[in-house]
């Protein structure tokens, strides 16, 4: 029999917790309820209801809550996060299990937005989704439509190729990028989220900007040809053709002015560094990769 292990990092869900369990315990078994430096009866209405609570002292943040509950889920076949404000349906676990157990993926993520849903999603929050979507897929190579999905699906084998570096929201971004390195088959399935429900914890702006910014950072890593030698290459074109301009104008009699002919020199060396940068990373970015998959 497969056993499916709810991972559900929670802070101060002491409204919702206890529903949420009782719903999720209907297709997975344990539950865990990673309690994040609660101030309220988090804890204790997860246990009520029937979770294996671990309490972290103070709050780390969801990604250390999500390491605290992947080290923990010892035996699970199959590991499923959601999250614990009730804006997830336990009731579609099965659908989102499904393409793991038929052997057709190793990570699911569960999307709100395929064939175009996700209307209810507020505009201003669906904009930042969009641009945070294209990033992360631009870096993993992936093309999926939630990335910041927190209702997924990860077979157990997978559990060793996520690093969980990031403490905060910015893990979600963070494992779809780990999946792509280890080559892991992702797929998407489509879910249903409820926005009456207060789901935030945090300023969408600013958790918008923190992942904005972690997801660049992965970029420079992960794909240094298109952060550095890209741009290398453009301003060190830049520089060619003012060097060609300036050679045309002496040619002719002219005289070089001094600054245009400064900028002309650093536009070319520092196109022609960040090109080569760009080259050497990316061959070191290959090796550790290949290494890392062996």
């Amino acid at each position: 029999m497969t056993t499916i292990t709810a991972i559900l990092p929670a802070y101060n869900e002491e409204v919702s917790i206890g529903s949420v369990v009782l719903r999720t315990r209907q297709y997975a078994d344990p539950v865990l309820v990673i309690d994040d430096g609660s101030t309220d009866r988090t804890a204790e209405m997860a246990e009520m209801a029937g979770a294996e609570v671990i309490r972290h002292p103070i709050n780390r943040g969801k990604g250390a809550a999500l390491r605290s509950g992947f080290n923990a889920a010892n035996g699970a076949d199959i590991i499923v996060t959601m999250d614990a404000d009730g804006q997830h349906y336990p009731s579609e676990i099965p659908d989102l299990v499904a393409p793991i157990l038929d052997g057709e993926a190793d990570v699911v993520n569960g999307s709100r937005y395929m064939n175009g849903h996700g209307k209810n999603t507020p505009k201003y929050r669906r904009l930042g989704q969009k641009v945070l979507d294209k990033a992360t897929n631009f870096s993993s190579g992936l093309d999926v439509t939630d990335s910041q999905s927190g209702f997924r699906a990860f077979a157990a084998h997978t559990v060793p190729a996520f690093r969980f570096r990031e403490s905060g929201f910015e893990i979600e971004s963070e494992m779809l990028v780990d999946a792509a390195l280890a080559k892991l088959r992702v797929k998407e399935v489509e879910i249903g989220v409820r926005y009456d429900v207060d789901c935030s914890t945090e300023h969408p702006v600013s958790h918008g900007v923190r992942v904005l910014v972690k997801v660049l950072h992965d970029i420079e890593l992960n794909r240094p040809l298109y952060y550095f030698t890209v741009p290398g290459m453009v301003l060190g074109g830049i520089g060619t053709f003012m060097a060609l301009s300036f050679l045309r104008t002496f040619y002719l009699g002219g005289s070089l002015a001094f600054g245009p002919t400064l900028l002309m020199i650093m536009l070319f060396m520092v196109g022609t560094f960040m090109s080569f940068t760009g080259i050497i990373l990316h061959s070191m970015s290959r090796m550790i990769n290949e290494s890392r998959n062996k």
